[in-house]
């Protein structure tokens, strides 16, 4: 048993006064008491005036990238135990973030699906994503072309235990020769994934940066979308009947957000070219919560240097800049991240796991505070003590 004493809580939803007490038994959590009582038999430990909340969890993360610039063009150069190296420190980083599990939607030939179980994070991995022929993240062993591909590729991954199925539907940003405002599938195509994993009892996630490339994904029914950037030929554009579909077939989105730094002056010139912004993405993301679309955090962790592993709080951060309350930002990187991925987590209440962690601060009145994690707790035990001057700058 552990008995975590803090000023305060965050319980997924909503903040409880302090002081609280979290008991954790087992590898889940027994209660969640008001003030400091007496725990027998537990360890007891004094987080002082820390706020405790549930783990966080990045929802789209690249754990077989480097954290560098042209880290996915690396990652088919990298040897077996280069690629092990590279996602044992992508996790590092996670874990000194707070962060107690993740989704991983960009893996290469399988090889972070080969390694769940192996660290102490909890793992959630896509394989390598579903693409056209030579299309987005092609060389990551996705590539497929007609329906009966399309629905092998499924019955792959559903043997080999995937947590999600994801289609790029559109094209991105670091494939060479790839649109990233034009579609890769039909409607018709898209749908044959969908009704493929649902037969198989897996979610489908779509990468849909083009606006033709989301209202074909929501048509098709799948259960989430990624970036979601809308784009056009007269750039970002979103229409209500999106929006009113997302709300209505209750789709959890993920708008990537979460920078460190300037992107680079090629980045800023392509988002240019297309009319693309990063603050209009984080106002977008506002505008879809304030009108009731499920928003779940995530980072695209990994894939440059302004998007590290490790950049959840920042994530976050940028959903309260958009105008989304400070409650809805860390529900989002919490419970409503736990009901998108399926997974008990992400609630400070009795039954559910005990992913925990501890912030300096009270992220109900300053978001920043998530920057500054103190204690990381997985499955109930202690596992690492970060220092503020460790999260990415």
């Amino acid at each position: 048993m552990l008995a975590l004493r803090a000023g305060r809580a965050f319980d997924g939803e909503h903040s409880l006064a302090g002081p609280v007490t979290v008991i954790t038994e087992n590898g889940t959590i027994k209660a969640v008491e008001q003030g400091h009582p007496d725990v027998p038999g537990a360890e007891v430990v004094d987080l002082g005036t820390a706020t405790v909340l549930p783990g966080l969890i990045d929802t789209h993360v690249h754990l077989c990238a480097d954290s560098e610039n042209g880290a996915l063009d690396r990652v088919p150069g990298f040897s077996a135990e280069q690629l092990d190296a590279v996602i044992a420190d992508s996790l590092a980083r996670q874990l000194r973030a707070g962060v107690t599990t993740v989704r991983d939607l960009g893996d290469h030939q399988w090889a972070v699906i080969e390694q769940r179980g192996r660290h102490v994070q909890r793992i959630l991995g896509s394989g390598p994503p579903i693409t056209s022929s030579r299309g987005h993240c092609w060389s990551m062993g996705g590539e497929v072309c007609g329906d009966e591909e399309l629905r092998q590729a499924v019955r792959v991954r559903a043997e080999r235990g995937v947590d999600v199925v994801k289609i790029m539907a559109s094209g991105g940003f670091a494939t060479p020769g790839s649109a990233v405002g034009e579609c890769q599938f039909t409607e018709h195509e898209l749908r044959v994934v969908v009704e493929e994993a649902h037969a198989h009892g897996l979610p489908v996630t779509a990468h849909a940066h083009s606006l033709a490339a989301a209202l074909r994904a929501v048509a098709a029914g799948v259960d989430g979308l990624e970036h979601l950037s809308c784009l056009t030929d007269r750039g970002m554009q979103v229409p209500d009947d999106l929006v009113d579909a997302l709300v209505e077939a209750d789709i959890a989105v993920c708008h990537t957000l979460g920078i460190t730094q300037e992107p680079p002056p090629f980045m800023i010139e392509a988002w240019d070219k297309i009319g693309m912004s990063y603050a209009g993405k984080v106002s977008m993301a506002g505008m879809m919560y304030d009108r009731g679309v499920r928003t779940v955090a995530g980072t695209d962790g990994g894939i440059a240097s302004g998007k590290p592993h490790g950049a959840i709080a920042f994530s976050v951060v940028d959903l309260v800049k958009g105008g989304v309350p400070n409650a809805g930002a860390l529900a989002s990187a919490t419970s409503q991240a736990a009901k998108a991925c399926g997974v008990p987590k992400g609630m400070l209440k009795p039954g559910w796991d005990a992913d925990i962690i501890a912030v300096q601060g009270d992220p109900m009145r300053d978001i920043s505070a998530l920057h500054h994690v103190t204690t990381v707790v997985i499955g109930g035990q202690i596992v690492t003590t970060t220092l503020p001057s460790d999260r990415p700058e």
